[in-house]
């Protein structure tokens, strides 16, 4: 469906972050999505209908028994109407309701009586996100075909830092305007490596790098998209897997290079984007290390190599590497390509600003045996697209 035909009913719950709505409806109708907004009673406490019915150009709707609209079956003609219901924010307690099918207000009642797709947004304190209970109802609605659009990791408004804040509005427009994907990697198993690895040195200190894990979380939130079934193998980040993934989460290069192989078996593609450390202290020093001497020399060893590892296995999958470089990006690229027996490898220039490390954005010149494609800069989402669609060709290309 063109964007400028799709028809959004957005549900608005009693969240704090209820305060973008009136902003997410103007980059949904910048769009040129025509939006009609659902607020339930305790979202009118943090934001103001009369607000939502000025940015959207249509009334707001809030009462399941209204006698006028009931008069011309009101819940059951917005059901129909909307192409997409977008709920956002959701709280714990909408989600709980949503999940075992309760309809005691307009927009449970909507959910219920729709065949439209539904996408929700939750936003709640980072504890009872991560709560079995909150956990198990997302669950549930997957299974009952509710996307989920993970949280964001950061500062909370209670003070907490951690998942759980609803994702900046124009990010949830892009999420809920995108075109559907191609459904190419049904019934393949995607391991994605993302992230930076931790390398101890002392009990309180480590060698890192400035990787985010954007564009790991990105690839794996595309592959589930295209119909994979993902298992995600993340260093430290703050970013939230996305719902549907099998997340493992490690520190150092060891932990990732075990993760990996234990979940390598049946998988047939692998992409290594983690910017794992080369080197690692030789030795741990079990106590934290004093300043007392003017230098301090480290020993390094080398840290095992996870991509080559994967590409020498008897039944390798469709192995796929990244290259981050600073010079020569092409011919850097092209000699790992060959000296570590890759099927592709994806090369970007860390060096540019607008697609470095911790940006929103990339852009990547791929390489296989046979050919090469620039993928220009793009938000990583819609690059983690494009390049997923190329592994797709050259997956069954080798097959055929």
């Amino acid at each position: 469906m063109s964007v400028n035909k799709q028809k959004i009913l957005l549900g608005v719950t009693g969240g704090i972050a209820a305060y973008k709505t009136p902003d997410l409806v103007r980059k949904l109708t910048a769009k040129g999505a025509q939006v009609r907004v659902v607020t339930t009673a305790s979202a009118e406490h943090f934001v103001s209908p009369l607000a939502l019915q000025a940015v959207s150009g249509n009334p707001v709707s809030n009462d399941l028994l209204d006698p006028a609209a009931e008069a011309a079956m009101g819940h059951i003609e917005l059901a129909k109407w909307a192409d997409t219901i977008l709920i956002a924010p959701a709280t714990a307690n909408f989600i709980a309701k949503m999940a075992h099918g309760l309809a005691d207000d307009l927009l449970s009642t909507l959910c219920l009586a729709t065949t439209a797709k539904i996408f929700i947004a939750p936003a709640m304190n980072q504890q009872m996100w991560q709560a079995p209970a909150t956990q198990a109802n997302l669950a549930l609605l997957q299974r009952h075909g509710v996307t989920i659009i993970s949280p964001d990791s950061g500062e909370q408004a209670c003070g907490d830092i951690g998942p759980g804040r609803m994702p900046e509005p124009q990010g949830l427009a892009d999420i809920i305007t995108r075109p559907p994907a191609s459904l190419s990697l049904t019934n393949e198993h995607v391991v994605i490596t993302a992230g930076p690895t931790r390398e101890a040195i002392d009990p309180v200190r480590y060698i890192s790098n400035h990787s985010s894990g954007k564009m790991g979380y990105a690839l794996a939130e595309a592959a589930l998209a295209m119909g994979a079934r993902v298992t995600l193998v993340s260093g430290p980040v703050t970013v939230c897997a996305p719902s549907g993934v099998t997340l493992i989460n490690v520190q150092s290069a060891e932990q990732m290079r075990d993760a990996v192989m234990s979940n390598i078996d049946d998988a047939t593609v692998f992409i290594g984007c983690a910017a794992v450390a080369d080197y690692r202290p030789e030795q741990v020093v079990e106590q934290k290390i004093k300043k007392h001497d003017e230098k301090l020399t480290l020993t390094f060893t080398k840290n095992p190599d996870i991509l080559a590892d994967v590409a020498k296995l008897e039944r390798a999958p469709f192995t796929v590497g990244f290259a981050a470089e600073t010079q020569d990006v092409s011919f850097y690229a092209k000699d790992k390509l060959t000296r570590k027996n890759l099927d592709m490898i994806a090369a970007n220039d860390v060096s540019d600003d607008r697609i470095g490390f911790n940006s929103d954005q990339n852009a990547l010149s791929v390489f296989w045996a046979k050919g090469e494609k620039t993928l220009e800069i793009a938000d990583k989402y819609q690059l983690a697209l494009q390049l997923m669609q190329l592994i797709s060709e050259q997956l069954t290309q080798k097959h055929a």
